[in-house]
């Protein structure tokens, strides 16, 4: 038998895909560079919005990164990839989405430039790596100090945080309502600020304009009373908050009930009647006039707790409760028999309040409130839900900068500095690493570019222009994308948080080392199951009639 004789051999299921090699890294760069093309003409001041419309027919305007890229229902394993960069980035910063996409995508276009050169992908790998490192250590050189009794700096880091998006027309007014729910719920330690951003809920309603938007010392619920009966107002407020039903239980196993004589059905009514009217008694007793349960609540029990004036909401939420919980102070009850006075919260005023078309009840002036409620208004559904995405952002950027007391300047200069930073130390080392660190600076100028592109700005002469006023040592100096020149961007107000910066460029170095070292895709054959013979309702498999498989004669 002669060597072309050899039967080929396969180790593979049938109609399983697989590319290798040069195919295999092009085909996963390819992928990656279009999720970053997707959402690069959002980024900046001027950048545009898009709009996706699901299988349901609902539409989303947006030009939030991660909106967009989760609403996309992306597939390509590698295109997934540098979504998950994104989704990190919300997680951990709240902002800098489409940043942290863009430059993982320009990061992979520069290495696709070294491999065609026969540089090898560990290679270009570690260079990344390296210069990875080196940023952090760079941008950390160039950040300055924030603190939470900076209003002016933390008021201008929202204002930076919602430019470009649909919040930008009362920037200013939601700014300063960022800025005053974050300080009311932080908590100082020593020289540390924390602030958990569960306590901050951002309630959006259709209806009103931009600007009427609102901060409650306290707490706002979708929810109305559940009695007309009960009061609208309720001022110096006794709030209990109620894990059970005020209802009667039903039995834990089936029960029938005997009744032979109308009156024993009576007594029967009656004394379902006093349990409720002694669990609404225990409740008055504690001196409390206002109830929130998280349960239901029996339409006698609605009954007797109106005619003591308690002003009652039933089916809150468990995080809702837990907000009211920290908001007032009020200790969550699991039974009315153990509810007493000292579980009691207490707020300035309770009001049943009509926002919109519906009827919401908000639990204001409370002493020392730490959660927060920030209602956000807007002419249509889609306005609001973009407003109410920008407020995330502006709330998630200012903890960023709390909690690592760092920011930089923003407009694209903390990009050229690290870019001019990146080529000196590039010049250090001996290796073909130089190459891959010089391409990751190269790699890094994409944001400042994208900016002037979408500005509709020549990108080159910004560029030059950038690079010229940082060779001067002018570390903050940006771009101004409305009028083409180059600013202090500091002085102008366009500030980040460090943490976004460190935080892109971390993730986007990560994932493109990842899909630099693939030189292998394998598909399974996903369509196999759903090609497998189904059996009829009779029970034989398809093509099986007659008696045990044989053909019908």
């Amino acid at each position: 038998m002669t060597r072309n004789d050899v039967q080929p051999i396969f180790i593979l299921p049938e109609n399983t895909q697989r590319t290798t090699g040069r195919t295999a890294q092009r085909t996963n760069i390819m992928a990656a560079k279009l999720v970053a093309e997707t959402v690069r003409t959002t980024l900046g001041p001027k950048g545009m919005d898009k709009m996706i419309v699901d299988s349901t027919g609902d539409v989303t305007v947006t030009n939030d990164g991660v909106t967009i890229l989760e609403e996309m229902q992306i597939e390509q394993p590698a295109a997934k990839m540098v979504v998950e960069i994104a989704k990190t980035q919300e997680d951990e910063v709240g902002d800098g989405t489409t940043t942290a996409v863009v430059l993982a995508g320009e990061l992979l276009k520069h290495a696709e430039e070294l491999l065609e050169q026969e540089i090898h992908p560990t290679i270009v790998a570690k260079g990344y790596r390296l210069a990875a490192k080196k940023s952090q250590e760079l941008l950390d050189e160039i950040a300055k100090p924030v603190a939470l009794k900076d209003k002016d700096i933390l008021k201008k880091i929202a204002m930076t945080a919602m430019t470009g998006k649909g919040a930008e027309s009362a920037k200013e007014i939601l700014a300063a309502l960022a800025v005053d729910a974050v300080k009311a719920v932080a908590e100082t330690e020593e020289k540390n600020v924390y602030v958990d951003i569960g306590n901050i809920k951002v309630e959006r309603k259709v209806g009103s304009a931009v600007e009427e938007s609102e901060l409650v010392d306290g707490i706002v619920l979708d929810k109305e009373k559940v009695h007309p009966g009960m009061p609208r107002m309720v001022e110096n407020a006794k709030i209990a908050l109620i894990d059970s039903a005020i209802e009667i239980k039903n039995t834990e196993m089936d029960a029938k009930i005997s009744i032979t004589d109308p009156s024993q059905m009576q007594a029967f009514l009656d004394q379902e009647e006093n349990m409720l009217k002694n669990m609404v008694a225990k409740i008055v007793n504690t001196g409390a006039n206002v109830v929130f349960s998280q349960k239901g609540i029996d339409d006698t029990a609605q009954h007797f707790l109106a005619k003591h004036g308690i002003y009652a909401v039933r089916r809150v939420k468990q995080s809702d409760m837990s907000s009211l919980s920290k908001a007032t102070g009020a200790r969550i009850v699991t039974n009315i028999e153990d509810l007493t006075k000292e579980d009691l919260g207490n707020a300035g005023m309770i009001e049943e309040a009509k926002v919109g078309d519906e009827e919401m009840t908000y639990v204001k002036k409370c002493k020392n409130p730490k959660s927060v409620t920030l209602l956000v208004r807007g002419g249509t559904e889609h306005v609001a839900d973009e407003i109410k995405r920008a407020v995330d952002d502006a709330i998630g950027d200012i903890v960023a900068a709390l909690k690592t007391g760092q920011v930089v300047a923003g407009a694209g200069a903390p990009e050229i500095e690290l870019a001019k930073g990146l080529r000196k130390y590039a010049g250090s080392l001996k290796g073909r690493e130089q190459l891959a660190v010089q391409k990751f600076a190269d790699a890094v100028e994409v944001i400042p570019r994208t900016l002037a592109e979408n500005a509709g700005l020549d990108p080159i002469d910004v560029l030059t222009d950038l690079k010229a006023s940082h060779q001067k040592g002018k570390a903050t100096a940006g771009i101004n994308v409305f009028t083409g020149k180059v600013i202090d961007a500091w002085r102008e107000g366009v500030i980040e948080p460090l943490k976004i910066k460190t935080q892109a460029v971390n993730s986007a170095s990560e994932v493109t080392n990842m899909i630099l070292r693939i030189d292998d895709n394998i598909t399974g054959n996903v369509d196999a199951a759903a090609k497998q013979p189904q059996m009829p309702p009779g029970g034989m498999p398809p093509g099986m009639g007659g008696m045990g498989g044989m053909p019908d004669y």
